[in-house]
């Protein structure tokens, strides 16, 4: 019998990942899927039809429950959540109740279910913020920075709790900002790339931009899912550091951006002060020395290759 995988956010960036990884690792893949009148399955419609899409929502338990008992997975992947920094200012309650609360549906639906489930929760660096330590590991102390930080601190710690309260195989994966060409055009890694394409195009001529002192710890969303398959695979469950422990700040990645499309990017990037957040992370890098050691991980594109992937997508699409 195939192993069976439930991915909650099958239709985001890592979702689509980890569903192709699962499959070539020759898992039954259920993808749960909110029931909208707008349907978004781009990122998986080249395997949609190896697919198992059920419906259900985080803000809605029974659905989980009903789900578990129906399709009876081994493992639960939890990616979905309301997962742009920007917009948690915006629905502050909503980033609540789907980012933190909704971790707490599932744990609790597996709880209920099935104790055996082996559940992995998608954390943040965002839970860092303000950061206590620098390179941030597993050991270090949260200082959330915004409404999803908070949320996905909640979730974070309510995975712990209910793998030591009820001995669930329950782990978390702090994944630092990983991209790729399937990224949303709402994160800067694709808002660059995307717009250098356009400008190369002749599409548009500016870039507006907000802080470009930001650092970041970038890396390569389908070297992150494998990480998440690894944290599953284990006989003890546990909490884990993905990152490259490397930090790029904003800038490099437009003059990185900029040069691939053999332009400058101090031609075109505008600051605009309304992309400013109203409380900035400055520095995130992460530790994933935990991850190498124990689950053999290691990531595969660096963050140069990753930049000029994305833009080269971004070309390709744009001139369809």
């Amino acid at each position: 019998m195939a192993k069976r995988a439930l991915i909650t956010g099958i239709t985001g960036q890592d979702g689509s990942y980890l569903a192709e990884l699962l499959l070539d690792e020759g898992y039954e893949v259920f993808g749960m899927v909110r029931r909208s009148s707008t349907e978004a399955f781009e990122r998986i419609s080249h395997i949609q039809d190896r697919l198992n899409l059920v419906s259900g929502d985080l803000l809605d338990e029974v659905s989980m429950i009903n789900i578990l008992r129906e399709h009876r997975p081994q493992e639960v992947y939890n990616l979905a959540a309301q997962s742009f920094v920007q917009t948690s200012w915006a629905q502050p309650v909503f980033t609540g109740e789907s980012t933190a609360m909704g971790v707490t549906r599932v744990l609790d639906a597996i709880r209920t279910v099935d104790p055996e489930i082996r559940f992995y929760q998608a954390s943040s660096s965002e839970m860092f913020g303000k950061v206590q330590a620098v390179p941030q590991d597993e050991d270090t102390p949260f200082y959330p920075r915004s409404p999803y930080g908070v949320a996905k601190v909640y979730g974070h710690w309510i995975t712990i709790n209910y793998r030591e309260s009820y001995d669930l195989h329950a782990s978390s994966g702090i994944l630092f900002n990983h991209e790729s060409p399937r990224r949303g055009l709402e994160f800067v890694t694709r808002k660059v790339t995307n717009g250098v394409a356009k400008i190369k195009l002749g599409m548009a001529k500016e870039l507006r931009l907000g802080n470009l002192d930001a650092q970041r710890d970038w890396g390569f969303a389908a070297d992150y899912v494998r990480a998440m398959y690894l944290m599953l695979q284990q006989d003890t469950p546990d909490d884990y550091v993905v990152a490259t422990g490397e930090t790029h700040p904003v800038r490099e990645l437009c003059e990185v951006a900029f040069a691939a499309a053999g332009l400058n990017w101090e031609n075109h990037v505008v600051i605009d002060p309304a992309f400013m957040r109203p409380a900035e992370v400055d520095l995130l890098v992460g530790d994933p020395s935990k991850a190498e050691r124990v689950l053999g991980w290691r990531r595969e594109v660096d963050f140069t290759s990753l930049v000029e992937m994305m833009v080269a997508s971004d070309l390709k699409a744009l001139q369809r």
